[in-house]
């Protein structure tokens, strides 16, 4: 069986020592920095910054070929106001704004920051779910 978890989240960047500066003006410092690359811990996982050559070289895949994708990286909080407060933050820390953070169709609150080198994230508030005191999500049961 395939394990049902993400340990390591590596995002490509243009510029190791910019993104490194973006996310600890998040508050995400890095807990190891070894040549060419700095892990993030995060809540049971690692968040990952690779300069994009070097990932291109350790995938044996060509540079122009990586995109960014159709995805997007989401952090969940608990009140309105602090998704307003992180969404602010991103912002002053270089981030740039896609969409401010909104009434959603389905019930929750949610908007779209890009990291410097183009990763999208969102910031939601989701009244159905809960979060754990560290930020980690655990979906409610079927039916619930």
């Amino acid at each position: 069986m395939f394990p049902k978890s993400i340990s390591l989240i590596t995002l490509g960047v243009a510029d190791l020592e910019r993104s490194r500066a973006f996310y600890a003006a998040l508050g995400w410092e890095a807990a190891q920095a070894p040549e060419g690359v700095v892990f993030i811990q995060v809540a049971g996982q690692v968040l990952a910054l690779f300069g994009i050559d070097d990932l291109a070289e350790d995938m044996r895949a060509e540079r122009s070929g990586l995109g960014t994708g159709a995805i997007t990286l989401a952090r969940n909080l608990a009140t309105e106001a602090e998704v307003d407060a992180a969404f602010d933050l991103a912002l002053s820390a270089g981030a740039t704004e896609l969409k401010r953070p909104e009434k959603v169709f389905w019930g929750g609150y949610s908007g779209y920051f890009a990291d410097p080198d183009g990763h999208v994230w969102e910031l939601a508030m989701n009244p159905f779910w809960n979060l754990g005191a560290d930020g980690t999500l655990t979906l409610p049961a079927a039916g619930g």
